[in-house]
């Protein structure tokens, strides 16, 4: 089950207008959010690089680069390929939305729009990739996931589990190296709040680990798993 989306997830807003900067950032802030903002585009880049935003809002006109130019070259940054693009922008015309799209837009909002339906738009984008990264196969390791036929193989052995032993293999399989947090691994997995007392994350990762070995899942005390990519 996914989560409502918010924690964990981390925006850029590009735009030129100081009171939209300050408008967005709160609004994204006050849903759970990690946000920077910048009202130039050169720099835009280089702050894209350190924070690899999951999603850029981006408006067409900017000065030095253009909204098209900016997106053209944060999908030309190979760290960046899997950060979305959004504008949000008050041009209109059938002919800027296409050169948008043309140059990797996943979105085009047209300014103005309510906060609130903004901030699902943009959940709602961030959902639909998550759905559609978490479909693929996944493969670590001596470790493979297929998500469409939910087969796991180790090397070319294929393990059985259960539904939600899989989902939280796949999930701290699809970016190893990553701490997931005992809170993001509920959320994501089980769905609502996770409980200080709460130890069926630690239940099923220990039954993870007697089926496709110890050596994959690792602690990080206090805090929660990663997998280690052997």
């Amino acid at each position: 089950m996914l989560s409502p989306l918010a924690p964990n997830y981390r925006i850029l807003i590009i735009d030129s207008d100081e009171p939209t900067l300050i408008s967005l950032k709160d609004t994204f802030v006050s849903n759970g959010f990690e946000v920077l903002c910048t009202d130039q585009g050169r720099e835009a880049l280089n702050i894209a690089k350190s924070f690899q935003p999951h999603l850029i809002i981006l408006e067409m006109v900017m000065p030095g680069l253009d909204g098209i130019e900016i997106c053209q070259d944060v999908k030309a940054i190979p760290t960046l390929q899997k950060t979305l693009i959004a504008f949000y922008t008050t041009r209109s015309e059938d002919y800027s939305q296409i050169a948008a799209f043309s140059a990797g837009a996943d979105d085009y909002i047209i300014k103005p729009i309510r906060p609130n339906v903004f901030v699902m738009r943009i959940k709602a984008i961030l959902k639909r990739n998550r759905k559609k990264e978490l479909s693929k196969a996944i493969q670590s390791g001596s470790i493979r996931i297929d998500r469409d036929r939910y087969l796991v193989f180790r090397n070319s052995t294929e393990i059985i589990l259960p539904r939600k032993e899989f989902e939280l293999l796949a999930l701290i399989l699809s970016t190893p190296q990553k701490v997931f947090t005992r809170p993001e691994i509920y959320r994501e997995i089980w769905g609502g709040e996770f409980g200080d007392n709460n130890r069926t994350i630690d239940v099923h990762i220990r039954k993870l680990r007697e089926k496709i070995g110890e050596e994959y899942i690792k602690t990080v005390k206090g805090i929660g798993y990663y997998f280690e990519s052997n």
